[in-house]
C-alpha cells in the first residue's frame, strides 16, 4: 500500500496545544464498526458502552523528564540532549553512579565520540556526560555521571519533551502523564490514556469491568515520518514492553467469560498483538492462556493484519501518513477511517496528543 493513500488534509488551529482544564470533558467520536454508525460524545460517555465483564487494557508507563539542555565543556555551547533508551550498562564513577542512554543530540555535528557536555551549573554540575559512539539514524550513545538518584537528577534538570507539533509550554507537567503512570521510561506519554480520571475509573470498577495494566515504554520514534513511498518498505522503531502475570490472568479470565478486550491506545495494542501473536493467540480459541512476557517490539500493524488479541480500540486522532493512523485503519478499515477523520475535521475535533478522543467498537 501507498504511503499517501493514509493522507488527510488537516488545518492547523485543530491541533490542540494544550489539555483541556478537565481530563473526562475531551470530546470522543464512537464509531460502531459492524454499521458504520458515528456518534458524537464527551469522552466520559465512554462507561455507557463498557459492559460487565470486559477488560480495559491501560499501559501504565510514565513518561521522563527527557529533555536535558546543557553545555559542551570545551567551548561553552549550548547542547541539547533527549534521551532515548536506556542501555544496560550502569556503573560507578568518582563522581557517582553512570548510565548509558541512546540520545537525541542538537547540534548533532558537533558531538564527535569523546565530546563532553555538563547539565546545570557550570562551575558545579550534578550531572556530566561524555558521547561514546555515533549509532543507527545519527544517535549518540552517552555515558552521564552523577551523584545521587537519578530520577531525581532527571526531575531537576530535565523538561517533558513534547511532540514537535505542540509549541505551547507545558505549564503542568503531569497532565503529560495519565493518572496511573507508574514504571518510568517514556519519552512520550501514551495520549489515548490521557481522557480517564481517577473517577472515571473508579465509576468503570464499579460497573464490573476489570482493568489490566501492561507497560510499554514509548520512544520517540512513535512521531517519525513513514520516509518511503510503500508502506511495506517502512522499518518500525522497536519498544521495551512488559505484559505481567497479573495482567495476563486478567485478561485469560475475561476472554473465557466472553467479554471483550478494549485496549486503550495503539501502544496497549501493540504490546498485547506483540505477545498475543508470539504466542499463538487467536480469537477463535478463547480458552487459550496468554501467558507473561518481556522485550522488544517493533511490530508495525497496518491494513491486512489480523488481530489476536484486541476487540475495541481507544485511540486519539493521528498525523496524517503516520504508522499509528496505519494500525488504526488496520483495526477498522482505511477507507471509513479516512471518512471518520474527514468528519472529525468538519466537527472541529482537537487532534494529537492533547486532542480529542475515538472509540472503535
Amino acid at each position: 500500500m501507498d504511503v499517501k493513500d493514509f493522507y488527510y488534509e488537516l488545518p492547523e488551529e485543530l491541533i490542540a496545544q494544550d489539555p483541556l482544564e478537565k481530563r473526562d470533558e475531551s470530546r470522543l467520536m464512537v464509531i460502531h464498526r459492524d454499521s458504520g454508525e458515528i456518534e458524537h460524545k464527551i469522552f466520559h460517555d465512554v462507561l455507557e458502552y463498557l459492559n460487565p465483564g470486559d477488560c480495559l487494557v491501560v499501559n501504565d508507563t510514565k513518561v521522563i523528564p527527557a529533555r536535558l539542555l546543557g553545555t559542551k565543556e570545551d567551548t561553552g555551547a549550548a547542547v541539547e540532549v533527549l534521551l532515548l533508551k536506556e542501555s544496560t550498562q550502569r556503573g560507578q564513577t568518582p563522581m557517582g553512579y553512570s548510565r548509558v542512554w541512546e540520545c537525541l543530540v542538537k547540534p548533532g555535528k558537533k558531538m564527535k565520540p569523546g565530546a563532553r557536555v555538563v547539565f546545570g551549573d557550570v562551575s558545579n554540575p550534578v550531572l556530566r556526560a561524555e558521547v561514546l559512539e555515533v549509532v543507527e539514524e545519527g544517535n549518540r550513545l552517552i555515558r552521564f555521571e552523577y551523584e545521587g538518584i537519578w530520577e531525581e537528577v532527571l526531575d531537576k534538570l530535565g523538561e517533558m519533551p513534547l511532540p514537535p507539533y505542540i509549541t505551547h509550554k507545558l505549564q503542568d507537567k503531569d497532565r503529560y502523564q495519565t493518572v496511573y503512570a507508574k514504571h518510568q521510561g517514556s519519552a512520550a506519554a501514551p495520549t489515548a490514556g490521557l481522557h480517564f480520571t481517577e473517577g472515571l475509573l473508579e465509576e468503570i470498577k464499579n460497573k464490573g469491568i476489570n482493568i489490566a495494566r501492561l507497560t510499554l515504554h514509548v520512544g520517540l520514534g512513535t512521531f517519525r515520518p513513514v520516509k518511503v513511498e510503500k508502506i511495506e518498505d517502512h522499518h518500525m522503531h522497536t519498544e521495551y514492553y512488559e505484559l505481567s502475570q497479573e495482567a495476563a490472568d486478567i485478561i485469560n479470565e475475561t476472554r473465557k467469560n466472553g467479554g471483550r478486550i478494549i485496549s486503550v491506545g495503539t501502544t496497549s495494542t501493540r504490546t498485547l498483538e506483540t505477545v498475543g501473536k508470539a504466542q499463538g493467540i487467536s480469537k477463535a480459541e478463547p480458552e487459550k492462556e496468554i501467558k507473561p512476557a518481556s522485550g522488544w517490539t517493533g511490530i508495525f500493524i497496518y491494513p491486512g493484519y489480523e488481530f489476536t488479541v484486541v476487540d475495541s480500540l481507544i485511540t486519539n486522532f493521528h498525523l496524517p501518513e503516520s504508522t499509528l493512523i496505519m494500525l488504526v485503519s488496520a483495526f477498522y478499515n482505511r477507507d471509513d477511517v479516512i471518512k471518520a477523520y474527514e468528519e472529525a475535521v468538519k466537527e472541529r475535533y482537537r487532534f494529537f496528543s492533547f486532542g480529542d478522543a475515538m472509540l472503535l467498537l
